[in-house]
């Protein structure tokens, strides 16, 4: 428990300089290494003809983001098809199968990252390259974009102008991705995971045998992999091989790589929508030195994260200690079915699980995969118990626990909307957030934005056990092969990757249904919260009164939090109660 303790302190610590850091991007302002990152900039837009400070409105931003995506898709899936040429392919590696080449571009554009084949043997080092790394970087810069665009949306300094999606693209990749990357890779290289262009080698093991020891350029993939939640391992096993994560050291590195955008968005939300109070504050001719602006002073918390931001990453960081807490007692406990077959459990349930790492360390790192939705492992999910199993489960279907690249930012926000849609119904009053009205346009887009994920995972699921090519999948009975299926689907549509990898899933029907779970799920939500970002940043803003619902409290981070449970109980618990909830009873009887 210590362990586990330490680990959030230090995120706590290390994601304010990050936050800052990422708020200067985000706005244009000066930064240490502007001297060397605004003449890279400079080349790329000569190159690509772009005008770096020609504004969008959320259309234009939604148009340039879906249309580069698509190039990159279509271009990466020729890659992969004629990938048994020779260049970097030293181990022959045939070109991939047209559904699963389908399933892997939509997945790795979408920053999903979910694997129907193994690294190893499924891709040549030029698709691993030229495809999967690249698309590591792009797709999550790509979200980070619009994550960013949504926000200016909701601080609302300009009427119709959410910054440009290209500039945005550009000043993430070269300015956070890219540096991030370099020095985590030579971490990682440092810790013992290589990085060369050398074909497998073959070697004779101690008991007589030959094994296939991987090469290539791992520590490359292995970084950007988590920095950008992106989750699809070189190797089949991702993270839980010696060759992924070799060492105590490396598994932080991954783990505070995974945790460190998301957590910064957060703070970069908070901060601006502080600067858009202020400026409006100072544009009404307002005393600076308000209740709230001496509150702010005064408060630690509120000027690392600022009021809203603080409320949002408190209600975040709520749900995923109870998460991380239910995981780490349920693995403790055992399994009493090895320990019926007479096998020790006081280690607590070490199926599928490294020993270097233990109990503590898997069930943060699958907390924390899950959550952060990178969908990385460094233990085996499909092994977990039934109620451990359930917790990734759960948090890849709210979809708001921090998230990855801003996703769970933006989620979030639409549950804060939703919190003061009910709140105002209470009393009376037309709902208010950020000092604009929610009105009829913005909660009809806030409720298709928060239905359409348990619709795809749900519909997707039922789909999956009514026909037969959905059933060939299903490797396990009962109640496990339905959690499964949940799993794939929600891991799909949540953008996550991770799998219960006893699923069968290299098949036409599942490589057909999880790409559509993952396009849509990607792009549906991106383009509907631009949408709300659009509409709100043209509404006046409302002066606050006695009335007025303040979002940056205490007690409006629990209203959250129990308005995300409320909503999780209405949608999931049925198809939980018939999955890992009914196993757990089953076994523990």
């Amino acid at each position: 428990m210590l362990q586990l303790l330490l680990t959030i302190i230090i995120f706590l610590i290390i994601v304010i300089p990050v936050g800052r850091y990422m708020y200067h991007i985000s706005i244009g302002a000066h930064t240490f290494a502007d001297p060397v990152f605004d003449r890279v900039d400079g080349v790329i837009y000569r190159i690509g003809g772009v005008d770096s400070k020609k504004g969008m409105n959320w259309k234009q931003y939604a148009l340039a983001l879906v249309g580069t995506n698509a190039v990159m898709v279509f271009i990466g899936y020729l890659i992969l098809r004629i990938q048994s040429i020779g260049l970097f392919n030293p181990n022959g590696i045939e070109g991939m199968e047209p559904t699963l080449s389908f399933n892997t571009i939509i997945s790795f554009m979408t920053n999903t990252n979910l694997q129907h084949y193994s690294g190893e043997s499924g891709l040549s080092y030029l698709s691993q390259m030229l495809v999967i790394i690249f698309m590591m970087f792009v797709s999550a810069s790509s979200g980070y974009a619009a994550c960013v665009a949504f926000i200016r949306g909701l601080a609302g300094k300009t009427k119709d102008n959410v910054g440009n999606f290209f500039a945005d693209l550009v000043r993430i990749t070269t300015r956070i991705m890219i540096p991030f990357s370099v020095v985590g890779g030579l971490l990682l290289v440092w810790q013992g995971v290589p990085q060369n262009f050398d074909a497998n080698v073959v070697v004779e093991t101690i008991e007589g045998t030959f094994q296939t020891i991987a090469m290539g350029p791992i520590a490359a993939l292995e970084i950007i992999k988590h920095l950008g939640t992106n989750g699809g391992g070189f190797l089949g096993a991702n993270s839980t091989t010696p060759l992924e994560n070799p060492t105590i050291l490396s598994n932080l590195i991954e783990l505070y790589s995974m945790m460190l955008m998301p957590g910064a968005c957060v703070i970069t939300f908070g901060k601006m929508v502080r600067d858009r109070k202020q400026a409006a504050m100072e544009a009404a001719g307002q005393n600076s030195v308000t209740v709230p602006a001496l509150n702010e002073g005064r408060s630690l918390t509120a000027r690392i994260y600022g009021r809203e931001g603080r409320s949002i990453f408190l209600a975040m960081g709520l749900i995923f200690i109870i998460g991380l807490s239910v995981c780490f007692w349920a693995e403790s406990q055992g399994n009493p079915a090895l320990a019926n077959a007479g096998l020790n459990q006081s280690m607590g349930s070490m199926e599928g699980k490294e020993v270097r790492f233990g109990i503590a360390q898997s069930a943060m790192f699958t907390t924390t995969t899950t959550s952060f939705t990178t969908g990385t492992v460094n233990n085996m999910h499909d092994t977990l118990t039934p109620l451990g199993g359930m917790i990734p489960l759960l948090h890849m279907m709210l979809n708001v626990v921090f998230g990855g690249k801003g996703v769970g930012l933006m989620n979030m926000i639409m549950y804060a909307i939703l919190a003061v849609f009910i709140c105002g119904l209470m009393i009376g009053r037309t709902p208010e957030y950020l000092g604009k009205k929610i009105e009829g346009r913005e909660m009809k887009l806030t409720a298709l934005c928060i239905i359409i994920h348990p619709m795809l995972i749900l519909a997707f699921s039922a789909l999956a056990v009514a026909t037969p090519g959905g059933m060939e999948g299903i490797t396990n009975p009962d109640y496990h092969g339905l959690s499964q299926v949940l799993y794939e689907y929600a891991s799909s549509a949540a953008n996550n990757g991770s799998g219960f990898e006893g699923l069968a899933d290299n098949t036409y029907f599942w490589n057909i249904t999880a790409g559509l779970a993952m396009f849509f799920g990607r792009y549906l939500s991106i383009v509907i919260q631009l949408a709300i970002a659009g509409s709100l940043m043209k509404k006046r803003f409302v002066s606050e009164s006695t009335g007025t619902l303040h979002t940056d409290t205490l007690s409006f981070a629990i209203i959250l939090v129990f308005v995300v449970y409320i909503f999780a109980a209405l949608t999931f618990l049925p198809a939980l109660a018939l999955g890992p909830i009914a196993e757990h009873l089953t076994l523990w009887s």
